[in-house]
Order: C-alpha cells, then structure tokens, then sequence
C-alpha cells in the first residue's frame, strides 16, 4: 500500500469513526501564512482538492498555535474553513482540528450541531500520530486495521443494546483486533470483597456462570485494587503473574495487558488481555486497546444512567404548572 493509499484509507477511516461529513489534512505551505490541503476524504463532492487555506482559518489557527480545537456550533460569520466550492459550508454545523507531531493539521467537521465530543478529540490525537507517521514515511504497520477495527467497535453501541450480547461481540473483536490469545472482561461483584470474571472471547474459565474472586487475586485483583492498568511481559519465555491467580486449566500467559474500566469516576471492571506466546505491544496497539477501553467505558456509562433513571422514575411526582404537566424525580430527602 503505498504512501498516498495509506492516507487516503486513513482519512476514510477518520470520517467513518466520527461519522463525520469531511476529514482534511492540511500542511503548511511555502510561507508561515500559508497553507494546503494535503488529503481528504468527503462525504460530498464540493472539496476543492490541494486548496489553499489561509492562515486565518480554523485549521491554520490549529497549525499556528499547536493546540487542538473543537467547534461545536461552528459559525461561518466569525471563522471560515475554506476547503469547499459555492455555498457548501455554509452547511458545517460543527467542525474539531488538532495538529499533526510533524507539521499541519488534522480536521473533521459535520453537517450536525454538537457532533464531536472532548472523547473525540482524544481519537483524532491518535489518528494525528498515525498520519505523523505517513508524512515522514516510517512504517504504519497494523494501525490501518486498528483504526478499522474502532470503528467496528463504535458502530456495536447502537447496534447491540443488550450488555451480554455487546460484551460478548466485544471481547472477540478485541482479541482478532489486537492478536492475543484470550480476551475476558472482570466486574467488580462487591466493593472491596469481590469481583468476577463476566464473559471471555473463547471459553477457558467460565461453564455455565461467572467466576467470582476474591479482590486481591491475581493481576485484574491488583488492577480493581489500585485503580491502574498493569502491562506485564514475561522475560526469556517465562510466564506472567496469573491473571486471575491460581486456576484449573488456566494457560501460562507470557504476555497480559489488564486495563481498568471506568464507571462513574471510579473502577467497575477490567478488561484482559493475555497471550500464551510472546507478542510486541507497540504503541498503536497500546493506543487502539485505550481507546477500546474508552468506548467500553462509555457504553457501561450510558447503561448505569439508564438503570439509575429507571430506579427514580416510579419516584417522580407529577406536578401542574399551568396548562403543561411535568415530573419532579425525588431522592430521599430532597429533589434532583
């Protein structure tokens, strides 16, 4: 795949994962108040290709200043992106940019208000790395397919609702993604007491119910203890410290990666990685497993926001304010 496939198959890939309307790469060009549009992919036809975009534009402010920037209700009248023919901006509803390690800047924008999140930008820094290393022609290697594979990973929150059955499809995603051999995911059962082991990618520890642990027990109980993630890589072929402590038939891993998982400011559960043989976690691969984590992170989110809501609506009282009803959710005590 050569230089010029690489960026464009990135740039697809950026559009896709923010299901945003364009994804640009703009470059500094011959002097500092000038800049062209290097690559991009669209949703539209109305991009001019290799534009020149002035140093007053969003992404020229990106590439000025080294800092990234996210437009949520992007507004023609104070700034402008000059990427498109006719009228077409005028249609950008939101627009996010950060800069490029090697010079320029890497934008999305969206026909949609409110599109891209603070979440979002962290992806784009990743993506920025990726097409750092495009510019200066060093080898991509597997992060083409790590950024596929996220975008696989985002589509499964809206097209599995159910938690089993998104765990389920989510451990296998992550263990073809990634290469390892197991991939398994761990709750928190009782603060303090207990956690167990939830689903795995292939069948190794679980039969016919989750295994519950104590707290302390293996590399995920030192993760649910001390809220860090543990990376651990056996040296000479030697095996890890077991992930789970001492099972029946459990592989000697040489390789474990266990990522604490992050529910409302505090350690829910964790998700495990684990390889019978040595493998070379570089940095796409540590980068795809934290935004895989991030994602993860969000669906249990939204999933405890839902199940608290449902908890508080049998509490709503409705009240009458002149012609319009509405409920008031109470906590004991006081109102939310």
């Amino acid at each position: 795949m050569t230089i010029d496939i690489v960026e464009k198959h990135v740039l697809s890939i950026v559009c896709s994962v923010f299901d945003a309307y364009t994804a640009v790469l703009v470059l500094p060009g011959e002097n500092e108040e000038e800049y062209r549009l290097s690559g991009y992919f669209s949703l539209g036809d109305k991009v001019v290709p290799n534009a020149r975009i002035s140093a007053g534009s969003l992404a020229g402010w990106i590439i000025r200043n080294r800092q990234p920037l996210l437009v949520p209700n992007f507004d023609q009248h104070q700034s402008n992106l000059g990427y498109y023919t006719g009228s077409e901006e005028e249609n950008i509803k939101a627009f996010m940019g950060c800069p490029v390690p090697m010079g320029g800047a890497l934008c999305v924008d969206s026909k949609r208000q409110y599109s891209f999140s603070n979440k979002d930008h962290k992806i784009l820094h990743l993506f920025a790395e990726l097409v750092s290393r495009q510019q200066g022609q060093q080898p991509v290697g597997n992060i083409p397919r790590y950024f596929a594979e996220m975008s696989v990973i985002q589509e499964m929150r809206f097209q599995y609702k159910r938690w089993p059955l998104f765990l389920q499809n989510f451990l296998r995603t992550m263990a073809d993604a990634t290469g390892f051999d197991y991939c398994a995911f761990a709750s928190l059962a009782i603060p303090g007491k207990t956690y167990c082991i939830e689903a795995e990618s292939n069948r190794v520890l679980l039969h016919d119910q989750p295994l519950v642990l104590p707290i302390g027990t293996g590399i995920a109980g030192w993760v649910f203890c001390n809220e860090q993630p543990v990376e651990a890589v056996g040296t000479e072929g030697t095996s890890v410290s077991a992930l789970f402590g001492k099972q029946p038939d459990m592989p000697d891993f040489q390789v474990t990666v266990c990522m604490p998982i992050m529910v409302n400011k505090s350690t829910k559960g964790a998700l495990c990685l684990a390889n019978t043989s040595s493998l070379h976690i570089d940095e796409g691969l540590r980068s795809f497993i934290h935004q895989a984590v991030d994602h993860l992170s969000l669906f249990l989110e939204n999933l405890y926001l839902k199940t608290r809501l449902r908890t508080m609506l049998p509490k709503a009282q409705i009240h009458r304010e002149g012609q319009r009803a509405h409920a008031t959710l109470l906590s004991p005590g006081k109102e939310i």
